[in-house]
């Protein structure tokens, strides 16, 4: 391929390669060159431009295929539009010949192609530069047009369409001869030609002002004769011809206007010609007026469906403004169109009518209106209703019947009502909430206006008045429960009207049907009323006969409507159904036997309709609610269902008896029967299964059925991938609506409400706008079919023997039309039978049974049906599936190969070669292996059988099913499969667009097959990969928008396997180009495509889009894309797209584009993406006052245009104005979600962009650089548009917009006003944004939020002032009235849910605004106001407090409302727990609910509390914590006046407890519900919930109640640590584990203090020495601690496992191990290091919760577990702190030695060897060790003084020890850190004056002579540092203690190693000026000691100084010197020492 890729053709390669391969190398260096020649150098081109020419041109006679043909036309094209235009008369000539030539082989056929395709490229590219020529070049193909066929009639008229948008209105002259001669090919019999037709006119009609002038109506009778028998393509084409020609008469285009004079068509004359196409079709006025006046043949459907696309077309071009403005005239046209008697001849008729009427509605109302206009519209739908209805009104009050007419106009109104309804209500519900200014404006209406419909005499129109009401309660759930009411009051002031009962009925049914559309429901006792309403009607229905059946009829539609609401609800009503239920059938056989001979036609039908309408009943509640369907129930629905089973075989007597009009009443009882059995298991109705089958047989082979009626199933049960070949891709198109008449099966797309009006609260299936049940006939068998496919796997299989068999009998007895009909349904059943078993996973059957189904299914393989023959592939494929044995497969593979061998003819080639397909699709690749090879040649072959197209599909088919199904085993097949599809692409005419379709299949599946391979680079893959971009290549540029879309598939395939090779530069345009298409499915591939691509590569895909708006900007391409890309880009197209499409797959996919794009460019491209959410969310309408204004506007406008301007008011500016729809409220919700992930985007990316002060200056320096906080107005400006929208959705998304702003940017400091935050300025917004969301008519759920985003603004700290924060406190306050308003208010619109939503939301917010609240003020207290002085902390922190706070403090908000706040708290928890018990305790829940829920509806609440009880348990801690327990609530409510208690049940009754007994209740409430949850926090519960519990579980045990009640109840609080151990493990962020440690910290006091009390009072009771005790404590005597009893044991579990956690290496285990590496101890991470340290602590305090003995237990693994800590954490820091672990260890150490154990005598012997031991162990830790170089020497000493200081007794006289700690002290005292050696002297000190003589005298002796030397060397070495100044001070200390220690007679000796010391430190008088400041301060220091020195020991002194002369010389020039300074300086200097001798390291706490 490489070869290819040159600008000349390789003429030598070209020879060299293989005679098949050769068009492909061609096609290859077209593709190159297309590419080339553009961007090429104009120099080179010109160059070489002769020998190309010669090259192109030769090809032309190398009879190039089609898509070759085209691309050498286009490069001739360029070629001469870029080089020299000498040559280009001379091939324009060439082509010429060639086209006139009369050579008609087929051979030659090609070459005169190519020249017509080559003709058409020149024109279309150079147009008018060719001057003159044209006329001769146009007569030259008007005459190859007559002689051509039809490939040549096709391609010479595409030429023609190119010429003419070429030459423009130079081509005048020949205008009328290409119509002449065009008009005539619009009815060929080819479809192709008819599309190319009406392209080419439609080129014309741009120029041709006659088209739509002179030859208008000509045009309009052609097209409609275009349209008879058509396919879609051509539908779609004529109907856009037909579409623009009217719209063009109606404004046509300036420049043909100024060229002629024109006469333009009214739009009356457009209409009305329009009209006629519907209502008459295509034959003319005049040819058969006759019998057109008796109103004969209806309108062929195909033009019907064609003209109703054409006038969609025709109101598109026109646009949204001229529709505006001409709504109502288009309206009462459209509507009169369904009144007219031609439209509704038939009711199937009538309805397709409907459909189109609804359809061309629905595609220009919904898609060109804004909301704005949308309102206005329905404004005029709702007058035209009323006046319908006034004029029904004036028809049937008129009793005298003078008006005969009347009545047909009424029948014809209700197809008027039902399309206008229809609309009405499709329009409402895609407004949702901003319908509501349509629904309160009285003027117009609309509730009113729809409800008088419901008394229409035509049930049609009831019913779609009824719909309409269920979709304004959809849309506005406000109204839902207002309407349920008024519709009940009626039904019961009406109940003599038989049309009331009916309307009233349908309505309550349907807005029953809509309530699970509406989140908040609807109030439990509605559903009582509708019972109560149900039961009356079919109470009363036997009164009166005039209205019994409607009576029955309605009452059980409303009980059926009832189970909708599911089984919270129904189960309260379900004893009164089932009663219903079991009476309205007879109890007995006896009965049924005597019922038959009682009656007359009339009570039959009423007693049918009644048991028809009680199984429908029962159908809706086996669906709904299924929970309830215990095995009691379905045995109680068994005995009426069995009954009306057996009461089936009776009917076809009572009918022949009464007569035949029962038999619609008769079908839907087994409609209804068929219902419901399909829905219940077959096992309990085994017993029936031969009666039932028969019946089921009967109804689908139409046994008793005159009509050759058809099941509607037999497409959904193929496999969709089937579609090509059944035509079914139409489902996928916009216009699925209306094809659906089309398709072949009994009354199609014919679906109405009126034909089952149950459908009316069914869910809507996906994708349909209303339901539309099929009529009653089609509707029973599609019932029977799917039953037996549940029926067949149960039944033996003798009788399925049976079955067949009997099929075979039915086929063979039928003849013609109604043997295809019969053989349908029996495939149907069959597949539906196939499918089942598969599904149950059982077989077939034995061998009989199998050679009876295959017998019946090889038959249909030939069958001349194709929807037969796809229907038998399928069931052979399913068949192998079930029977799954390969001797079976075998066989009928071998059946097919044979045929497919012998077989000629094109129908059993296709079914067999199909057959093939399936068996691999269903066996799989292992299970049809064998065949594989086989397969694969036979389908080959076939594929390249030109002769026949259809053959050619079915193979490519049956391939592609077959490369999928085999996957890798396919890999040796793929070189030749993909040689062939090549081949195919390239020569196949693309007017077969099946076959294209089918080789993109194949393309798609060998692509799949070949998989990752395709990244490699061997010859072989490159040559694979490069067919296969070839082939999308191809079909990428074929004109069928399938082909396109699988072409595109295609590439996004390829695209996974191997990105690098997929060319984005070409693909993202053509994807981009494609989104405006007008097909459906190439919509949605290239979306799809584009979602995929944006999820790697967004970046790119986004910069080519803006590249091709740009060229497309730059017009160098002259061909006039229609790109709707503006600067917004790509994402600015998606985000138009979402306003209109409605396809939930492509509604989709754009969205997750969307979301892919933002995820990669948010950050980068910050401004542009808030400018388009800001765009889409600032089209946000005031829709309120916008109607009115809006009308008036348009007057106006009218007025001042004179006709000259409105002549040019064409489509122009129309065109500019097309995406001019503001964005609907659904994309303005999925912006603002948009804008939430962008906060969020930001927040993962950078902090930045939340620091304003960093972010303006990162902005200066790069001032692209972009950043969230500089656009925060904009943020909280779109947050505000959004949450005070109309629409409900739009409005949560803002306020959630509006909390994630001001969570993320509360603590953003303003860098301007320091100690303000940024967020203050916008207060006003705020505020202003949340009011709204409190008024008393706004639903729950919005409310919820609000409270929310309160709770969070109040809480974020933002406002300061009270003042400003009362504003949006007052919100609150208000809703807090709401809520203790109590349940029920009489007013309720919304299910008590949510209301309980609404008052949990209020009482969530309160509690975190009083949690808050609390949390200042505690940070208040705790800054001291004043320097607090440090001895006086302790008595001063009780009166901090009341005057230090803040005076605006948040709690004084708080406090007025606590007393009821906590009462409502308290309630809400209580709810809480009793909600979370286990369902097998749920007897014990109060029968009427608790203080915010009912009963009723106690699932759902349950969510609601589940979301907001934690906020709520904290605050109750916390209040608890700060009233006592509440101490003070009760002794205020005592005294209060007697009327108070009386209004407060509650508080009267809780002060009859004693306060303890309130403590104990409300201590297990809160205990109980925190350690339920802590149990198991379910993983979707926020972290913040367990922080919130924990945080409560502490705060509520500092108070003094809770720890007594915990510490007396010692199980709980094991019970707690135990949980909370459980948390631990599962929950790691370390604030929870922090947090977890503080509770066992408060549990760990609490029984200390108890143990405590019990010890005073245990002494005072026996006045005994307490600390010799045993008795207290755990462990007593013996010192065992029980695990699960004992509390000391639960929290060593717990705190072991933290510390293992962060210091794996205390677990001796893990040295032990093998793996283990010894790592140096690291630093912690400072939450590690609190939570060890906080750990240690409470280890430290364990022991003295033990008695003596059970203490001994537990110490060795504490001494062990703080020694272990210590060696651990002991590491040296760079700022000399010591971490906080340590302190913690080294506190704890000295709390255990000091504690009172050491003096109880009965363990003696055991502490002394622990003490030891734990000395020993630090001792070990402590040694220098070259792996532990940074370890932390002060802190081991440190620990060693602490053993030293506070255990002398144990460790006196242990040799060992003792030698180690002198070791240390040596270290220490050697150590080159003078830090160390300066601790180190400060700790001797304190051993050397310990007061046990035996403990501190060896260390005096070993180490006071070492630091005698120490110090002496001072002077050699004077200290060069402050530190090293400090150690030697530190050392000059202990020497001068060790002298005031010594007795008198030794202090001579000691002073006379002091003083000289000192001396030698002192400077002389010279030295001193010049010495370095460290230096001077030891002099003075030394100077000081020995001035203190002398006075205190006179006559020691003396003799030392005496013995030595030169110490008192220098001494004394010293003293001199000094007095010489002057006396400040003096004063100075003697203050200063003693600072700087203070030791500068200080412990962070003091453990002497």
């Amino acid at each position: 391929m490489e070869l290819a890729h040159s600008l000349l053709l390789n003429e030598d390669a070209l020879a060299q390669i293989t005679e098949a391969k050769r068009p492909v190398f061609i096609f290859e260096w077209l593709r190159f060159l297309d590419k080339v020649l553009v961007a090429a150098n104009k120099v080179d081109v010109k160059e070489k431009q002769k020998k190309l020419v010669d090259q192109l041109t030769g090809l032309i006679s190398s009879a190039p295929g089609p898509p070759t043909r085209k691309l050498l036309a286009k490069n001739l094209a360029t070629l001469y539009s870029i080089g020299d235009t000498f040559t280009v008369f001379q091939t324009l000539d060439k082509c010429n010949d060639i086209i006139k030539s009369k050579d008609d082989t087929p051979a030659y056929l090609p070459t005169k192609l190519a020249a017509v395709a080559c003709v058409g490229a020149f024109y279309e590219k150079m147009g008018r530069m060719l001057g003159s020529s044209f006329p001769d070049t146009i007569n030259n193909l008007l005459k190859a047009l007559k002689s051509a066929e039809s490939q040549g009639r096709s391609e010479i008229l595409l030429s023609l369409q190119k010429v003419l948008s070429g030459l423009g209105g130079a081509a005048a002259s020949c205008h009328r001869d290409i119509y002449k001669n065009a008009r005539s090919l619009l009815t060929d019999r080819s479809m192709a030609v008819r599309c190319m037709v009406a392209k080419c006119l439609l080129e014309l009609q741009n120029e041709a002002v006659f088209l739509w002038t002179t030859e208008l109506e000509n045009m309009a009778t052609l097209c409609f004769k275009a349209l008879e028998g058509s396919n879609y393509g051509v539908r779609v084409a004529v109907a856009k011809l037909l579409g623009t020609v009217m719209a063009t008469a109606l404004m046509p285009k300036q420049a043909a206007v100024m060229r002629q004079n024109v006469k333009r068509a009214t739009l009356e004359e457009v209409l009305e010609l329009m009209a006629t196409g519907f209502l008459r079709g295509g034959s003319g006025f005049l040819k058969s007026g006759g019998e057109m006046l008796k109103g004969g043949a209806s309108v062929s459907r195909e033009v019907r469906v064609g003209v109703t696309q054409a006038y969609v077309v025709f109101v598109t071009t026109l646009g949204g403004q001229w529709l505006e403005r001409n709504f109502a005239t288009f309206l009462s046209h459209v509507l009169d169109l369904v009144s007219h008697p031609r439209a509704t001849q038939t009711h199937v008729e009538a309805v397709y009518s409907r459909r189109c009427v609804s359809f061309m509605l629905r595609a220009t109302l919904g898609g060109l209106l804004g909301e704005k206009a949308q309102i206005a519209a329905g404004k005029e739908i709702c007058q035209a209703i009323s006046k319908q209805m006034r004029a029904v009104e004036a028809v049937v009050n008129d009793i005298s019947g003078e008006n005969k007419a009347g009545a047909a106009d009424v029948s014809a109104s209700q197809h008027v009502m039902v399309c206008a309804l229809k609309e009405l209500g499709s329009l409402v519900q895609s407004l949702s909430a901003t319908a509501s200014p349509l629904i309160q404006e009285p003027s117009i209406g609309l509730v009113e206006t729809v409800t008088s419909v419901l008394l229409h005499p035509s049930m049609a129109a009831r019913l779609a008045a009824a719909w309409c009401l269920r979709c304004v309660a959809v849309a506005l759930p406000y109204q839902l429960t207002p309407l349920l009411d008024r519709c009940a009051e009626r039904i019961n002031n009406l109940k003599s009207s038989p049309e009331a009962v009916s309307g009233y009925s349908f309505a309550i049914a349907a807005l029953l049907g809509g309530v699970h559309q509406c989140p908040l429901g609807i109030p439990h006792s509605k559903g009582k009323l509708v019972v109560s309403i149900a039961e009356d009607l079919l109470r009363t229905a036997a009164q009166n006969s005039r209205l019994s059946l409607q009576r029955t009829q309605a009452g059980w539609l409303l009980l059926g409507a009832l189970m909708t609401l599911g089984p919270s609800l129904v189960r309260y009503h379900l004893p009164k159904m089932l009663l219903l239920w079991r009476n309205v059938f007879p109890r007995s056989q006896k009965e049924l036997e005597a019922e038959k001979a009682r009656g007359d036609a009339f009570t039959w039908q009423v007693t049918l309709e009644g048991r028809a309408g009680a199984l429908c009943a029962m159908r809706s509640f086996v669906a709904h609610c299924p929970e309830l369907l215990t095995e009691d129930v379905i045995r109680r629905l068994m005995t009426p269902i069995e009954c009306a089973m057996t009461m089936m075989s009776h009917v076809p007597a009572i009918i022949k008896v009464h007569g035949a009009h029962l038999k619609a009443s008769a079908a839907m009882v087994r409609l209804r029967l068929y219902d419901i059995l399909a829905l219940l298991p077959p096992k309990t109705y085994e017993g029936s299964f031969n009666a039932l089958l028969r019946e089921l047989v009967a109804e689908f082979t139409l046994t008793d059925n005159s009509a050759n009626t058809t099941t509607s199933l037999l497409r959904s049960l193929c496999h969709y991938d089937d579609s090509v070949l059944m035509g079914s891709w139409l489902q996928e198109t916009d216009h699925k609506s209306i094809e659906d008449q089309l398709q072949p099966n009994s009354a199609s797309g014919s679906g109405a409400l009126e034909h089952d009006p149950s459908s009316i609260y069914l869910r809507i299936p996906v994708g349909e706008a209303i339901p539309g049940p099929l009529p009653l006939g089609v509707s029973v068998i599609d019932a029977s079919v799917a039953l037996f496919g549940v029926v067949f796997p149960h039944v033996s299989f003798k009788h399925r023997l049976q079955m067949l068999d009997h099929f075979a009998e039915c086929i063979k007895q039928a003849k013609g039309v109604r043997q295809q009909a019969v053989q349908l349904n029996i495939f149907t059943a069959v597949l539906s039978a196939l499918k089942g078993l598969a599904e149950n996973k059982s077989t077939l059957g034995p061998e009989e049974v199998r050679k009876s189904a295959l017998a019946l299914v090889m038959g249909a393989l030939d069958n001349p049906n194709p929807i037969l023959r796809c229907a038998a592939g399928e069931a052979l494929g399913r068949m192998a599936q079930v029977v799954g044995e390969a001797t079976f497969i075998a066989r009928m593979a071998q059946t097919s190969f044979d045929k497919l061998k012998s077989a000629r003819d094109v129908v059993s080639r296709t079914g067999h070669s199909l057959a093939l397909g399936c068996l691999h699709r269903y066996v799989g690749g292992i299970g049809s292996g064998q065949h594989l090879k086989t397969s694969v040649s036979i389908l080959l072959a076939l594929a390249q059988d030109g002769s026949s197209h259809e053959v050619q599909t079915w193979a490519l088919h049956s391939l592609a099913l077959i490369v999928d199904s085999s996957g890798p085993m396919y890999r040796g097949y793929v070189e030749p499969t993909l040689s062939l599809v090549l081949t195919l692409l390239l020569t196949v005419p693309p007017s077969h667009t099946e076959v294209h379709q089918c080789l993109g299949r194949c393309l798609g599946a060998l692509i799949t097959t070949v998989g990752p391979e395709l990244q490699g680079n061997g010859a072989t893959i490159s040559t694979i990969r490069s067919s296969c971009l070839v082939g999308c290549a191809i079909m990428q540029d074929h004109s069928d928008s399938l082909v396109q879309a699988a072409a595109i598939s295609c590439l996004q395939q390829l695209h996974m396997f191997a990105p690098r090779h997929v060319n984005l530069s070409s693909l993202v345009p053509c994807l981009c180009v494609h989104l405006c298409s007008s097909h459906l499915l190439l919509r949605r591939a290239a979306v799809a495509c584009l979602r995929q691509l944006a999820q790697r590569e967004a970046a790119e895909v986004c910069e080519y889009a803006m590249s091709l708006a740009k060229r497309a900007g730059d017009g160098k391409d002259n061909t006039t894309i229609n790109l709707n890309i503006t600067e917004t880009g790509l994402e600015g197209v998606l985000f138009g797209m979402l306003d209109r499409e409605t396809d939930r797959k492509l509604c989709s996919d754009i969205h997750d584009t969307l979301g892919h794009m933002l995820s990669s460019l948010a950050v980068e491209k910050l401004s542009h993406w808030l400018k388009l959410c800001k765009d889409v969310l600032a089209a946000t309408t005031d829709v309120g006052g916008a109607v009115v204004f809006e009308v008036e506007k348009d007057e106006e406008d009218s007025e001042k245009k004179d006709d000259d301007d409105t002549m040019f008011t064409g489509l122009g500016e129309d065109d500019k104005s097309k995406p001019s729809v503001a964005p609907r409220w659904v994309t303005r919700v999925f912006a603002a979600d948009c804008l939430c992930r962008i906060i969020l985007l930001c927040e993962n990316a950078d902090k930045t962009h939340f620091d304003l002060a960093a972010a303006r200056s990162a902005k200066a320096k790069n001032p692209k650089g972009d950043l969230l906080v500089l656009h925060l107005s904009d943020l909280i400006r779109m947050a505000f548009m959004a949450a005070t929208d109309h629409s409900n959705q739009l409005r949560m998304a803002g306020l959630q917009a509006l909390e994630d702003i001001i969570k993320k940017f509360a603590s953003v400091p303003e860098p301007e006003f320091p100690g303000h935050v940024i967020l203050e300025q916008y207060q006003a917004n705020v505020g202003a944004a949340l009011r709204p969301a409190f008024s008393p008519d706004t639903p729950s759920d919005i409310t919820a939020k609000a409270c929310q985003v309160c709770s969070t603004w109040i809480g974020s700290g933002v406002v300061s002032d009270l003042n400003d924060l009362r504003r949006v406190h007052n919100l609150l306050v208000s809703s807090l009235d709401k809520v203790q308003a109590g349940k029920g208010s009489p007013s309720q619109l919304y299910s008590e849910s949510a209301t309980t939503m609404e008052k949990l939301a209020v009482l969530k917010a309160w509690a975190e605004v009083y949690v808050m609240a609390m949390k200042i003020k505690k940070e208040a207290e705790s800054k001291p106001a004043k320097p607090v002085r440090s001895g006086d902390e302790d008595e001063d922190e009780d009166d901090v407090g009341a005057d230090v706070l803040p005076p605006d403090s948040l709690i004084t908000l708080v406090q007025p409302e606590l007393p009821s706040l906590s009462r409502l708290w308290l309630a809400m928890l209580r709810d809480y727990a009793l909600l979370t018990l286990p369902a097998e305790f749920s007897s014990q829940l109060p029968p009427d609910g608790g203080a915010f829920y009912t009963p009723e509806t106690i699932d759902t609440a349950r969510i609601h509390y589940r979301s907001s009880w934690a906020p709520v348990l904290h605050a109750v801690a916390l209040w608890l914590s700060s009233t006592e327990f509440g101490a003070g609530e009760e002794k205020e409510e005592v005294p209060s006046a007697p009327s108070k208690a009386a209004a407060l049940p509650q508080g009267a009754l809780s002060t009859t407890k004693t306060f303890d007994e309130s403590v104990k209740d409300r201590m297990h409430l809160m205990l109980g519900v925190s350690i339920e949850f802590l149990c198991f926090p379910r993983p979707e519960e926020p972290i913040e919930y367990v922080m919130s519990c924990l945080h409560a579980l502490c705060t509520l045990l500092e108070s003094p109640c809770a720890k007594t009640h915990i510490s007396e109840d010692q199980l709980l609080a094991v019970e707690l640590l135990n949980v909370l151990h459980r948390l631990l493990l599962t929950r790691d962020p370390p604030a929870v584990q922090l947090q977890v440690t503080a509770v066992v910290q408060e549990t760990i006091r609490a029984a200390q203090d108890h143990l405590q009390l019990q010890k005073t009072s245990k002494g005072k009771n026996e006045e005994v020495e307490k600390d010799s005790e045993p008795g207290l404590g755990e462990g007593v005597d013996t010192g065992e601690l029980v695990p699960g009893k004992s509390l000391v044991f639960a929290a060593m579990e717990l705190l072991v496992f933290v510390l293992v956690r962060h210091l794996p290496h205390l677990n001796t285990r893990v040295k032990e191990s093998p793996s283990h590496v010894t790592l140096r101890p690291q630093r912690l991470p400072e939450e590690s290091a609190r939570l060890v340290a906080n750990t240690v602590s409470i280890l430290a305090e364990l022991p003295s919760l033990c008695s003596p003995a059970g203490s001994m237990t537990i110490l060795p693994t504490v001494l062990f577990l703080i020694t272990g800590v210590l060696r651990e954490t002991a590491v040296k820091t760079s700022d000399k702190s010591v971490p906080m672990p340590v302190s913690a260890a080294l506190q704890g150490i000295k709390t255990i030695i000091t504690s009172p154990l050491a003096r109880v005598e009965s363990i003696q012997t055991q502490w002394s060897s622990l003490v030891r031991s734990s000395l020993a162990s630090v001792l070990e830790y402590s040694q220098p060790d070259e792996s532990r170089p940074d370890m932390d020497e002060v802190s081991m000493l440190t620990a060693i003084t602490l053993f030293l200081l506070s255990a002398s007794n144990e460790l006196v006289g242990v040799t060992v020890l003792q030698k180690g700690c002198l070791d240390r002290f040596r270290n220490g005292l050697n150590s080159s850190d003078p830090g160390v050696q300066a601790r180190c002297y400060q700790l001797l000190l304190s051993v050397f004056q310990h007061s046990s003589r035996a403990l501190s005298t060896p260390y005096i002796h070993a180490l006071a002579p070492l630091m005698v030397e120490k110090l002496k060397a001072v002077e050699r070495s004077r200290p060069r540092t402050a530190a090293e100044l400090q150690a030697v001070q530190e050392g000059v200390r202990v020497l001068e203690n060790l002298v005031g220690m010594g007795e008198e007679q030794n202090r001579v000796q000691l002073l006379a190693l002091l003083v000289p010391t000192l001396i030698s430190y002192l400077l002389d008088e010279n030295a001193i000026s010049s010495a370095p400041q460290v230096s001077k301060g030891l002099h003075d220091f030394a100077l000081q000691n020995l001035m203190r020195i002398g006075p205190l020991y006179p006559s020691a002194f003396k003799i030392v100084i005496g013995a030595a002369p030169e110490l008192k010389t220098r001494l004394e020039s010293a003293i001199r010197a000094n007095q010489a300074s002057s006396k400040a300086k003096a004063a100075a200097r003697l203050a200063q020492p003693t600072v700087q001798a203070a030791p500068t390291i200080t412990l962070k706490k003091s453990f002497f």
